[in-house]
């Protein structure tokens, strides 16, 4: 069961994102907390599908998931509000935000072969108010390198995403369910090891 710390780099310094996931009933789940109080709880079913996802902000909260090929969600204040909690539909792969229980997600659903790629629409959350937009972008497995460890050795995944619309591309890293290092974010300690694909749920 990974647990660990994540590092995001943000101009306003450097935010802990303490997390922990493991195999759940028939899938996935992660749950993790920021030291500047945004909070995620993802769980996946066997295919890796975002079927309940929670992202809480200090003033803002998003509750949603898949049904069927639609993603749906609410976003409503924390606090008492007059108006109605907004409910949103789009027909998406899923959600995409800061925690990288996403990327893992995406990936894992994806089951992408070294050099495959495939064209992705997901809803990217950002910022302190939870805002939504949808995103087209291209995913590509660019490729596997394998590490030594003392117990097996570790795969670790290289993704090239590019943004369809700016043609802008990132890199990452994956292995297993613990991403290492992406645009912005550090993995700054892990108490135990990643969940290897072949350990993945199916």
């Amino acid at each position: 069961m990974p647990s660990g710390t994540y590092l995001h780099l943000t101009d306003a310094g450097p935010v802990e994102e303490r997390f922990r996931c493991a195999p759940a009933p028939g899938g996935w789940r992660y749950t993790g907390t920021r030291s500047d109080g945004l909070r995620v709880d993802l769980t996946v079913d066997s295919r890796w599908r975002q079927i309940r996802v929670e992202l809480a902000a200090p003033a803002w909260l998003i509750r949603g998931g898949l049904a069927g090929g639609d993603l749906l969600w609410v976003r409503r204040p924390l606090a008492p509000a007059p108006s109605e909690p907004a409910e949103h539909g789009e027909r998406a792969m899923g959600f995409l935000a800061e925690s990288p229980a996403f990327r893992i997600a995406v990936a894992r659903h994806l089951a992408l072969a070294p050099a495959e790629d495939r064209r992705v629409r997901l809803v990217r959350i950002q910022g302190p108010s939870l805002a939504a937009l949808t995103v087209d972008q291209r995913w590509l497995l660019a490729g596997v390198d394998t590490h030594p460890t003392e117990t097996v050795p570790l795969p670790v995944e290289r993704y090239e995403v590019t943004d369809l619309s700016t043609a802008e591309t990132h890199v990452f890293h994956l292995a297993g369910d613990v991403v290492l290092e992406a645009p912005g974010l550090e993995l700054a300690d892990l108490d135990s090891p990643p969940t290897l694909p072949s350990q993945d749920p199916s």
